[in-house]
């Protein structure tokens, strides 16, 4: 009986430790991720659409976007004026009071 409790606690922490799929954030209220584009993507062009899915459970009604730490006011799925380089573009789940919440992914992109 021992032993079967030992088992079951060792497999449950190792649970623990594995990936949620590129999912951010800890449980289900706090994970949100970017589906396009991907991480290291190369961009054509100065702008780019930004995808993304939230978790179930997260109380979120809409997102908060940043590119290089700049938020991108009236954010409505494109990043337009990018420049040539390399590009953090975060998102930041937000509920309707526009709190943010912890739920957050970013991706690193570069415009050619």
């Amino acid at each position: 009986m021992v032993r079967v409790f030992a088992v079951m606690m060792a497999i449950g922490i190792l649970a623990l430790g594995t990936g949620g799929g590129g999912w951010a954030g800890g449980g289900p209220e706090r994970q949100i991720k970017i589906v396009s584009p991907e991480q290291g993507a190369i961009i054509k062009g100065d702008s780019v659409e930004v995808r993304y899915e939230l978790g179930k459970g997260v109380q979120a009604t809409h997102v908060h976007c940043y590119v290089d730490g700049e938020y991108q006011k009236g954010f409505s799925g494109v990043v337009k004026g990018l420049t040539r380089g390399k590009h953090e573009i975060k998102v930041v789940a937000a509920n309707h009071d526009h709190n943010v919440l912890a739920a957050e992914a970013a991706v690193t992109v570069e415009v050619d």
